[in-house]
């Protein structure tokens, strides 16, 4: 996998483990100040998890991600 692509890969993990790390506090917090921050915290993994995918569907119609055969 070129590197270009695998960083917009991991991107989107990332984005994934921010997911759960707001969804896991969010239900084991004690205290609203807590609730804002997870908020925080899902409301950008979703930003993120947003632009890495349109990005990699960006790579996909130039024909430069990995595993989409090139256009003869």
């Amino acid at each position: 996998m070129r590197a270009y692509n695998q960083n917009i890969l991991d991107v989107i993990e990332c984005a994934r483990k921010l997911m759960f790390i707001a969804d896991k506090g969010d239900l084991q917090r004690e205290d609203e100040g807590c609730g804002v921050l997870y908020a925080i915290v899902r409301d950008t993994a979703y930003n993120l998890k947003h632009h890495a995918e349109n990005e990699k569907e960006a790579h996909i119609r130039r024909g430069i991600w990995d595993d989409v055969p090139q256009k003869a």
